[in-house]
């Protein structure tokens, strides 16, 4: 069974600008892996109007940074996962997950796996959805 990724847009804030979160089977995976005071990626950085979006997966492996904590990434480190494309499966594996708090461990995230048509077309979705020079919001 695949897992089932959906990309949402959430607007700018008075801290951040227009921020990428990833739900996976229902679950915000950004509050899973960096917590709830953290935040996404910058929509400008994984949904650029110029090009296509680095989450497109390839067969070609590559990390990209899917959050940060509240404190920043620099602090406590980055929520980055390893993206590629293996035939008709889309595969994020090998996490980073920023540190901990003093008492607790960081959390461990398992590899997941998705119908590389379903992956495409939710990507595809999300990149509809940008006008270039404004702030992307899903519909």
């Amino acid at each position: 069974m695949f897992d089932r990724l959906e990309i949402k847009v959430l607007p700018p804030g008075p801290r951040w600008a227009a921020q990428v979160r990833f739900w996976i089977d229902g679950e915000d995976l950004v509050e899973e892996g960096v917590d709830e005071g953290g935040r996404g990626p910058y929509a400008a950085d994984v949904l650029p109007g110029d090009r296509p979006s680095p989450l497109r997966a390839t067969g070609e492996a590559r990390r990209l940074v899917l959050g940060e904590p509240e404190c920043t990434g620099g602090c406590c480190g980055f929520l980055t996962v390893v993206v590629q494309r293996c035939g008709g499966i889309v595969q994020w594996s090998d996490w980073e997950v920023p540190a901990g708090g003093p008492y607790a461990p960081a959390p461990r995230l398992p590899d997941f796996h998705f119908d590389a048509d379903q992956y495409d077309t939710e990507v595809a979705r999300a990149e509809a959805g940008r006008t270039p020079g404004a702030p992307h919001r899903n519909r």
